[in-house]
């Protein structure tokens, strides 16, 4: 489990990130507002986290599960485009959604997860994903992503 002490200055929990993870400015405003999200992008290993805070949590203090599809939703294709060159560049916008809640993801806990391309056609790319809350599965997610329009100036997020 997670602990954390508070600041002296603040009396708030600094949200404390595993080493290697960055900052991932991704998914417009709205995950700027229920961010923040963070990447390890390493060769292959793509890990995508984000630490469980007060606005994240329904009233038994576990991350709500609209939460954990939001960060599903960003997880599947984040991983595609940092593994696929081929669709790499393009906007994958979401067509189906399926996730399993596994067990919860409690305030504080360290949510962490991996994604993998199954397969792409012309027009489609499929994907699964497994989210961790410190270590313990919470979710099993797959998805249908459309393969849209490429990113202005070629960048993925």
């Amino acid at each position: 489990m997670y602990h954390q002490t508070a600041t002296p200055d603040t009396n708030t929990l600094p949200p404390a990130v595993p080493p290697g993870f960055r900052p991932l400015e991704a998914g417009g405003p709205f995950m700027g507002v229920n961010g923040p999200l963070y990447l390890y992008h390493e060769g292959e290993v793509v890990k995508l986290g984000l630490r469980v805070q007060q606005r994240h949590v329904n009233p038994m203090g576990n991350m709500h599960g609209g939460m954990t599809a939001t960060f599903c939703d960003m997880l599947l294709p984040l991983s595609v485009h940092h593994k696929s060159p081929e669709v790499g560049h393009r906007f994958l916008p979401t067509i189906s959604l399926q996730i399993d809640y596994l067990a919860p993801a409690p305030l504080g806990c360290w949510l962490e997860g991996t994604g993998e391309l199954l397969r792409a056609t012309r027009r489609l790319v499929f994907a699964q994903g497994l989210v961790t809350a410190d270590g313990v599965p919470c979710a099993r997610a797959s998805g249908v992503f459309k393969i849209g329009p490429e990113f202005p100036g070629g960048v993925h997020p």
